[in-house]
């Protein structure tokens, strides 16, 4: 059957309330604009003709009840439905503590936005004829309480059988944690594999085996379209963050069974406070920079020394703004050769090293690996 449909896509808000805000010193979120920054953006969804809206998780700075509360509200008020997941800001702790909700709570805040079992941290609902979304939970606990991007493993066995009940409908998944790489190596390395689903490649066999290839991230506050294995992953900036993007899509099977996804990214561009937003978001983001690269060259796989490290992180002052942004082409020529090859790994190019800028707009042909997704 001929399926089309026009949805968007905002991830990790991090609404916080001005009264409920607290600092960090080296913090690249930008939580003062949350609010307004998302009003903005609703203004702008509210004019089309959308059929539904996602959000991939962190809907809340640090999962106070209060953000929750206002959120759910918010969203209530919009003439198109919304569905949500839960982020590790969204559920920081198993228990409910001081400051934020209980792991158990959040489906209870979002019963009209996805959670009809409000008992079931994921939910597999029908969003339009032949179009179902499953929302996934990828912030489980271990013994200590500590928090882990993994699907556990009663989640697993729910998903498989869902998928193996459904026959001819699209499936959409939404989940908060990256299932398909977006940096290089990103499964391995120190500093990135946090924002990886743990279980991925298992997650990406279910997925495959059941001919599902959509999946929409967030977390790692980055637009980039990657693909492994047939499933396309698509992650989406942070609200908050360097460039304050969001997603205008397309779907379209025709009648020859072909699909298409077409992608269309917007940014905030002022909000009161912020009358140059993308400037200053950019400045403040570098301002912070500094020990995040002095990590990036240190650790593995370059291992430079201290000294050397702190030479070349000024040059390096807008790389992760770059690579926020979507579409990066990296390259400092005047690096020594070792770094100068693995910064240049960041870029967003295809397997023969061509530019391949589809990560903010782009229109892909699902299943054609051809098209260069995803930075290698």
């Amino acid at each position: 059957m001929d399926i089309n449909f026009r949805f968007a896509i905002v991830s990790d808000l991090h609404i916080a309330l001005p009264h409920t805000i607290w600092d960090h010193p080296s913090r690249f979120h930008l939580v003062e604009v949350s609010i307004p920054a998302f009003e903005s953006v609703l203004e702008h969804l509210t004019q089309l003709d959308l059929d539904f809206l996602l959000i991939p998780g962190d809907l809340t700075q640090h999962g106070e009840p209060e953000n929750h509360a206002w959120l759910a509200n918010r969203l209530s008020q919009l003439p198109f439905p919304v569905y949500v997941i839960p982020g590790n800001h969204d559920v920081p702790v198993l228990s409910a503590n001081e400051q934020s909700i209980g792991f158990a709570d959040f489906p209870h805040y979002y019963r009209k936005f996805g959670y009809e079992n409000p008992h079931q941290p994921y939910y597999n609902c029908q969003i339009l004829p032949g179009v179902r979304l499953i929302g996934l939970n990828s912030n489980t606990f271990d013994e200590d309480g500590k928090q882990i991007g993994r699907l556990d493993q009663q989640q697993f066995q729910w998903l498989e059988t869902e998928l193996a009940k459904i026959n001819n409908d699209l499936v959409l998944v939404m989940v908060h944690h990256n299932v398909v790489e977006h940096l290089p190596n990103q499964s391995n390395h120190p500093m990135a594999n946090r924002y990886m689903l743990e279980n991925a490649p298992e997650l990406i066999k279910l997925l495959r085996k059941h001919g599902v290839r959509l999946v929409f991230t967030g977390h790692l506050h980055v637009q980039d379209v990657a693909c492994g294995d047939g499933v396309y992953d698509i992650t989406t900036g942070s609200l908050v963050s360097y460039p304050h993007p969001y997603r205008v899509l397309e779907f379209e099977r025709d009648h020859l069974g072909k699909e298409w996804l077409q992608i269309v990214s917007h940014r905030v561009e002022s909000v009161p406070d912020f009358p140059n937003l993308q400037e200053s978001s950019k400045q403040w983001m570098g301002d912070r920079s500094f020990p995040f690269l002095i990590k990036l060259l240190t650790l593995p796989p370059l291992n430079l020394p201290l000294i050397q490290a702190q030479q070349l992180a000024p040059d390096l002052r807008d790389f992760w703004a770059t690579i926020a942004d979507g579409d990066a082409v990296i390259d400092y020529p005047n690096f020594p050769l070792e770094v100068r090859r693995y910064i240049q790994k960041y870029s967003a190019v295809t397997h023969t090293g061509h530019p391949s800028p589809i990560d903010n707009n782009s229109k892909l042909l699902l299943g054609n690996w051809e098209l260069g997704i995803g930075n290698w």
